[in-house]
């Protein structure tokens, strides 16, 4: 096929030797399966963000920094300039999170380069060579599902445990290798630490497994996963190996009601002198 624009910067440096056809076109990027010497990988051209529907949401940037006082001052303001730091800040996360995944042993696919805007990475194939499916164009058994839903907390685990939450995880992100589910696209993972919206995106991941899961084995749609991992995690208890249950019992603390009179009291009463305050003051 002809070798798109974008692309030919890689052939130019020797880091693809050529490009044998689109694997698919979502709505951040397109899909290339390239072959580098004897290996087949695949390259994902981020598209330019007024070409592009996905919206970088400030619950997913939050706490993303620039050491550039230029370039943040630039994205603070929404100049041109500040939106291609901006774009360029978007892409490098899923180059940053890709490759810290993959060094805590999580399934995600192979990062090998990332060059203007092109990111060179593993081709996850099923167990014939081809292009692995997508977790939603798939059925299972009820076995199947609840060993595949188990493995896949298992990574969402790992993740957490490396600091990372996927903030965007459902059947449409996972691939079904030979070898098990992969997860992929990444532009939107959020720390865990330093996001004060991570705990709610960490339990929307997990709530979107379980639905779809709980298609195939129904018994699933009663646990409470999420929960369970974040509360783990918050408290310092959460490991790579750690068992769980699937249940999550919030205590609640009984209400000292005599405390909350009191503490009514003492604003009626601080109202009160106020007023007196006033009216002795005029």
């Amino acid at each position: 096929m002809k070798t798109p624009e974008r692309l030919r910067p890689l052939l130019d440096e020797g880091l693809i030797d050529s490009v044998s056809r689109q694997l698919m076109s979502g709505k951040e990027a397109m899909v290339f399966v390239v072959q580098c010497g004897d290996e087949t990988r695949c390259a994902k051209v981020y598209k330019e963000a007024t070409h592009r529907s996905f919206r970088q949401a400030v619950d997913y940037t939050e706490n993303r920094k620039t050491k550039n006082s230029r370039q943040a001052r630039a994205m603070a303001k929404g100049t041109k300039f500040g939106r291609q730091a901006q774009e360029a800040a978007w892409q490098s996360a899923e180059v940053d999170a890709l490759y810290r995944l993959a060094a805590a042993g999580v399934r995600v696919p192979k990062p090998y380069n990332f060059h203007e805007g092109v990111l060179l990475m593993e081709l996850v194939c099923d167990a014939n060579g081809d292009a692995a499916p997508r977790l939603n164009d798939m059925n299972f058994t009820s076995e199947d599902a609840r060993a595949h839903h188990q493995t896949l907390l298992r990574e969402v685990v790992r993740m957490l445990s490396a600091g990372v939450v996927h903030g965007d995880l459902s059947e449409f992100n996972i691939l079904v290798s030979a070898d098990g589910p992969v997860i992929i696209d990444l532009p939107q993972a959020v720390d865990a630490a330093g996001n004060n919206h991570a705990a709610a995106m960490l339990e929307r991941d997990v709530a979107n497994l379980r639905n779809f899961f709980g298609r195939f084995a129904p018994e699933l749609l009663v646990s409470d996963y999420g929960r369970e991992i974040w509360s783990l995690y918050e408290r310092g208890m959460l490991s790579n190996d750690v068992v769980l249950s699937g249940r999550f019992d919030r205590k609640l603390k009984p209400v000292d009601m005599g405390a909350v009179m009191r503490g009514i009291d003492d604003a009626k009463d601080e109202e009160a002198a106020r007023r007196l305050r006033m009216q002795e003051a005029g």
